[in-house]
């Protein structure tokens, strides 16, 4: 892509982006020269230009100069949705707390009727099949068991959230003067998810605060988060007498409803979830509307090994970091090499009861000029991946570019992690800090300054000493989860990387006199 001061390019851009009267893009010309993020550009492609018609918009993402093509008709489809939920926010700030009560407590008991629950099992299984015969994975696409139980419980713990006393959370007495600080409901907040139907549960804790939801789903979970608004949300929402469109969620529409979603600045916050280059694109466009962001990006734990650690505790935290994939499943381990005749075997053994424990192999990546460091006696070689056993669990051995460090391993049913042995701490740290999403760290070591000092230089939100699936919003904080977020694209302000519904609102201030001659 060539880069010209914008000065050179005027001639270019007058008059090949064609307009009417009004003032609306109608068409656009093959060649036209696009400016963005200052002094780059693009160019509007033939493909592009014969398939715009008028009411259509195009978006270029600031970040890359990726020129996104949005129909008219998802432009309607989304702007009606958002139409419906900024009403449907106002028209909240006159429910009752009783109201949002019954709403939670009505969709809980739906969820733990059978009836309605065999619906949503049998839409989801629909959901499935149709994503196993076009070769995606379903790990988070399937209602696990726990699932339900989940959703339930974090249902009722919104219910239990509308019942606190709205009492101010700050006061600042001036003498015949002060000042309260109340929180108040933020507007509508846009849920963008992939294969995830639970999510569709987690984002209606908005409404405990006040605020409306707009949802888009990816394809794969569509026909369970139907079933889930049409036999369980949308009735909760009749009972409790509150409008529909307070839940809204977009019709498939493809990634182009995601990407209208993310640049219609009347969200007053886009929660997007997932991973990978169409996460980091919507952040972006997000962020250059000028909508606050809650941003998942990438995800995958760091597990080091100090000098210092105990190889059962090691063995016990693997095992337990493995148990299925989701963001902080563990993803990449250090060992020090000072300890790599003890924790490779050990880190071996916690593995192979991981896969033992799902009934299939698991997976090593083994950064490169570090396998020299795995045990001796790999058993045969088939294509590019070496196979050891461990107690009858067979384990994959490939070789990772150190720049793949920070890699993440969507598996579904085989753990896969990543491997490297490092000189020390230190090193191990940077490696993180470097290659990492910045996501989830955790040591393991016996010596108190190690962890003291891990905390303080790591550049991750989220810090432990055991395992890494303890990141979880319901789990850790006993408060459901609306989102995660890494640092990898920059720190949130003023809160921490696990968005609740306690955080879903802004601060209004009040004054209150007694002295009616105060002046400054």
């Amino acid at each position: 892509m060539a880069t010209r001061p914008i000065a050179t390019l005027r001639t270019h851009f007058q008059g090949s982006v064609m307009e009417d009267c009004n003032g609306m893009l109608s068409r656009l010309e093959a060649g036209t020269v696009l400016p963005y993020a200052g002094d780059r550009y693009t160019r509007v492609s033939s493909a592009l230009a014969e398939a715009f018609v008028p009411g259509d918009a195009i978006v270029i993402c600031q970040d890359d100069g990726q020129i996104l093509h949005i129909g008219a008709h998802v432009r309607k489809l989304v702007s009606q949705a958002i139409d419906a939920a900024t009403a449907a926010f106002h028209e909240l700030r006159g429910a009752s707390a009783d109201q949002l009560t019954r709403f939670f407590e009505a969709f809980a008991g739906a969820l733990e009727r059978d009836d309605v629950w065999a619906e949503i099992d049998m839409a989801n299984g629909l959901d499935v099949v149709r994503a196993v015969s076009e070769g995606r994975d379903i790990g988070r696409l399937s209602l696990r068991p726990g699932t339900r139980e989940a959703m339930v419980e974090g249902l009722k713990a919104w219910a239990a959230m509308t019942q606190a006393p709205r009492t101010a959370i700050e006061r600042v007495e001036h003498g015949t003067w002060t000042v309260e600080a109340h929180q108040a409901p933020l507007g509508t907040i846009g849920f963008v998810f992939e294969g995830r139907p639970n999510v569709l549960v987690d984002a209606c804790g908005v409404l405990a605060s006040g605020n409306t939801a707009v949802l888009r789903i990816g394809r794969d979970a569509a026909s369970t988060a139907d079933a889930i608004m049409r036999v369980a949300l949308e009735p909760a929402l009749d009972a409790a007498r509150l409008p529909r469109s307070a839940v809204t969620l977009i019709p498939p529409a493809g990634r182009e409803a995601a990407w209208a979603m993310c640049t219609d600045r009347r969200l007053s916050l886009a929660v997007i979830r997932g991973s990978g280059e169409a996460v980091r694109l919507l952040g972006s466009l997000a962020t250059q509307s000028g909508i606050a962001v809650s941003l998942h990006g990438a995800g995958g734990a760091w597990l080091i090994a100090d000098i210092s650690a105990s190889r059962d505790r090691f063995v016990q935290v693997v095992e337990n970091s493995l148990d299925r994939k989701v963001c902080n499943t563990l993803n990449t381990c250090c060992i020090p090499r000072s300890r790599y005749a003890e924790l490779v075997p050990a880190l071996i053994e916690g593995l192979a009861a991981a896969s033992r424990r799902l009934g299939t192999p698991g997976r090593i990546h083994v950064a490169q000029g570090s396998e020299h460091y795995l045990p001796k006696g790999l058993l045969s070689r088939a294509g590019s991946a070496d196979r050891l056993l461990s107690d009858e669990v067979e384990i994959c051995v490939t070789i990772l570019p150190i720049d793949q460090l920070g890699r993440e391993w969507e598996w579904d049913q085989v753990p896969e992690l990543s491997l490297i042995i490092v000189d020390d701490l230190d090193e191990a740290i940077t490696l993180l800090n470097r290659y990492s999403p910045k996501f989830v760290a955790s040591l393991i070591a016996e010596d108190d300054a190690a962890h003291a000092h891990f905390f303080q230089a790591t550049d991750v939100p989220f810090v432990g000493n055991g395992f890494t699936r303890w990141v979880d919003g319901q789990y850790a904080l006993r408060l459901p989860e609306l989102g995660l977020a890494n640092w990898e694209f920059g720190r949130p302000l003023g809160r921490a990387s696990i968005l609740t519904g306690a955080g879903t609102h802004t601060v209004r201030l009040q004054m209150r006199q007694t002295d009616a001659g105060l002046r400054r």
